[in-house]
């Protein structure tokens, strides 16, 4: 599985205009909705917003990873947003956050879950391949990206 798999042009937002952690959680949920059928708004939310009880998914370096785990969906998806200004996100490292990926899953995906989860934060504790996702001027731009680091960082064959 490529992150380019779970990730379409349709599910990136490179100026997220929201102004808190909420807020962006909901952007990024509504473009899972808009885009995936079968999917429920709601239960998608509490899925995520449950995860972030347990602890804050802002892992540090301006970068948060929401994810959560829900029947509301039929497989794995994700999404990814780069936020206009800085947002308070109770990240780990007490910094704001500007890129988000959020990442869903039905509840019995719990192995491509994890694995996913691990590969984007893999990728994400590049500097230079946040620097590219901060810089980009299209989602296309981040997908190429996205493809370049994993060719890059992962065997990808078979």
């Amino acid at each position: 599985m490529k992150l380019t798999d779970i990730l379409t042009v349709s599910r990136i937002d490179l100026n997220i205009e929201a102004g808190d952690k909420d807020g962006v959680i909901e952007r990024l949920v509504d473009l899972v909705v808009d885009t995936v059928n079968g999917t429920d708004r709601d239960t998608i939310i509490k899925a995520i917003r449950a995860r972030e009880q347990l602890m804050s998914t802002g892992v540090g370096n301006s970068v948060a990873i929401p994810h959560g785990k829900t029947n509301a969906v039929k497989s794995l998806v994700a999404a990814f947003g780069r936020c206009s200004e800085p947002i308070d996100y109770d990240a780990l490292d007490g910094k704001p956050v500007i890129l988000v990926f959020l990442l869903v899953g039905p509840e019995d995906a719990a192995g491509p879950h994890i694995k996913a989860l691990s590969r984007i934060s893999r990728l994400l504790s590049y500097e230079e391949f946040r620097q590219r996702l901060t810089n980009a001027h299209s989602a296309d731009e981040v997908l190429a990206a996205i493809t370049s680091e994993e060719e890059q960082h992962f065997d990808l064959k078979g």
